[in-house]
């Protein structure tokens, strides 16, 4: 990514230098999955940043914070959560040994993609434009990710699809392939917490600090003169367009192609740049953040925030059903307490009911509302696209790359796949039809001839369904016929997620006979491996096993026809009945109601 984007400011250079260059570098780390070079992983091990443990970790970056002067001399932490994370010196060797590995890729990456960037500003230098550059450097994932859990995990398709507490055991499997093209890895949730310091929680947890705050360094040598100097005035991402519109003296646009163009909401906060304004008053005042049902208000120097009711890897339990009022509320003077330490909630109740008001009165404004707090049945509820309403999908000619929102959703449902094929004189092999990839999907493929269909558990488990010998050739007509022992994606609407993931029985035919039947007891409740595609004739990217073969695995059969037939379940009435009764003796569990 820095060789096209050093290549791109290359080119306009050379080809005219008095141009300007914009550029957006938006890496992907240090989103999961973890995957730096080997090189990186073993300068970060060499250095055994992370023996101590997580918590002595956390204590030492906050006393570099104090040592910079980026937090108060008074500041003080949050307690460590025992009860969430379990501390370090309660751990096994197994636990610490493989935490360790976890968190040495996730540095290794962070700070490979450093480099990375560093490289492309020294380009800025060698081009000699640096001096007269406004970069903006703005480092984090809305708090560090805890996806992988108390444990972390090999692979965050599993967590996605409700194994969020894979024993340490299973994962050590994956120990010496750790942060490789094996793995779709995420580390431990108390690294999550350290590296979250001097705040607590974590990205998805929208009311507190760690789940919103980020580092971010400007720099712009002509402009900038008191270099290394901080700031302390409010800042929100959306004021990174305006700031870069003052900077280059363009008026954002009312029109693009003929279409009128929504207000930019943010405020520049070039003001910031001139060292007399370095102690004046945030020009940004409100600010609203709400993710999955949890929310806050920044007003002023204060926040409003909803007491976290559920860890990030805690997606699949029921959702709070009225995330804007069913909440305890808690206050903070951000400007006496810089961390969130202090609720003063109880001796500010009308500072908190006008702060509700206000957040109230933000969502309306910003399209917020109706607030939706559950995660797991955001993820399975059905979307507008091309496959909406349809049940039956035909091909007849091979195609790969077909994203799978455009494609036949198996999940939670019955289905028929019924491929008609020629085999060659010499036999065939090779993909029919796959979805997904070595993390999680399916595949349905002639291996040596025989016909088989394989379900990828996360890459836990491979369930296969194999013909017992090589199809001769001449035309075929091949069949899995899966029935779902289940309620489906309808239990959804009654905040609960019992008819997913069900038990179903597959059967494989060869020419309309059955060749081989097995229950599955346990199916695939969320989601395929969801950077992999949907491809028939041919695989790309990860195969769903790599004990049968390697991608492409192109169909040297002919492929004349693919039919798939999706019976999705439908709520009886009873079925509605009892939901509707499971919901409303479910209330009782909700958070509390707070201020």
């Amino acid at each position: 990514m820095a060789d096209d984007a050093i290549d791109y400011m290359t080119r306009i250079h050379q080809t005219d230098p008095s141009k300007p260059i914009f550029i957006k570098y938006a890496p992907g780390a240090t989103h999961a999955p973890h995957h730096p070079t080997k090189e990186w992983v073993d300068k970060i091990s060499a250095m055994k940043l992370f023996d101590g443990g997580y918590e002595k970790l956390r204590e030492t970056i906050f006393a570099n914070q104090k040592k910079l002067g980026l937090v108060p001399q008074d500041a003080k932490l949050t307690p460590w959560p025992n009860e969430m994370l379990k501390p370090w010196d309660q751990l096994s060797a197994d636990e610490k040994k493989l935490f360790i590995r976890q968190v040495e890729v996730f540095a290794a990456y962070a700070a490979y993609s450093d480099n990375e960037i560093g490289r492309v500003i020294q380009h800025f230098q060698d081009l000699g434009k640096l001096d007269n550059t406004l970069v903006i450097y703005i480092n984090g994932d809305n708090g560090t990710s805890a996806e992988g859990g108390p444990l972390g995990t090999p692979n965050e398709a599993a967590f996605f699809n409700g194994v969020n507490m894979m024993p340490v055991d299973v994962q050590m499997k994956w120990y010496d392939v750790w942060g490789t093209e094996q793995t779709y890895n995420h580390m431990s949730a108390g690294w999550s917490w350290a590296f979250d310091t001097p705040f607590d929680w974590f990205k998805q947890n929208a009311s507190r600090l760690g789940g919103i705050n980020q580092n971010m360094v400007v720099s712009w040598p002509a402009r900038i003169k008191d270099k290394g100097a901080l700031r302390e005035q409010f800042v929100h991402v959306i004021d990174v367009v305006p700031t870069i519109l003052e900077a280059a003296g363009i008026k954002a646009p009312q029109m693009v192609d003929g279409i009128k163009q929504a207000p930019i909401e943010g405020t520049s906060f070039a003001y910031t740049f001139d060292p007399a304004n370095a102690k004046v008053a945030s020009r940004h005042k409100t600010q609203y953040f709400e993710m999955f049902g949890q929310w806050a208000l920044y007003d002023e120097g204060w926040l409003l925030s909803t007491k976290v009711n559920r860890a990030p890897w805690e997606v699949f339990g029921a959702a709070n059903t009225d995330p804007l009022n069913n909440q305890v509320f808690q206050l903070y003077n951000l400007g006496k307490d810089f961390n969130q330490t202090e609720d003063i909630a109880a001796q500010n109740p009308q500072k908190v009911k006008e702060m509700r008001q206000k957040f109230l009165a933000e969502a309306k404004k910003y399209q917020v509302l109706p607030m939706d707090a559950s995660v797991a049945a955001r993820i399975v509820a059905p979307r507008p696209n091309i496959t909406a309403g349809r049940t039956e999908f035909v091909y007849t000619r091979p195609m790969v790359g077909l994203p799978q929102g455009d494609s036949p959703f198996l999940l939670n449902a019955s289905y028929t796949i019924t491929a008609d094929i020629t085999v060659p004189q010499g036999g065939a092999e090779g993909m029919i039809l796959t979805s997904g990839g070595r993390f999680a999907g399916y595949g349905f493929y002639l291996l040596k001839g025989k016909p088989v269909f394989l379900w990828n558990l996360v890459d836990l488990k491979r369930i296969k369904w194999e013909g017992p010998e090589a199809l001769t050739p001449g035309q075929h007509t091949l069949e899995f016929d899966f029935k779902y022992d289940g309620l489906g994606v309808g239990t959804l609407a009654f905040n609960n997620m019992s008819g997913l993931g069900r038990p179903g029985t597959g059967v494989l035919k060869v020419d309309g006979k059955a060749v081989q039947t097995i229950t599955m007891e346990k199916t695939l409740p969320m989601i395929l491996q969801w950077d992999e595609s949907f491809d028939i004739g041919s695989d790309t990217l990860t195969g769903v096993n790599d004990a049968d073969y390697k991608p492409p695995f192109a169909l040297t059969a002919k492929l004349n026809k693919l039919t798939i037939k999706v019976d999705r379940p439908q709520l009886s009435p009873a079925d509605i009945k009892k939901l509707e009764a499971a919901m409303a003796e479910a209330q009782d569990g909700t958070p509390p109601t707070g201020n």
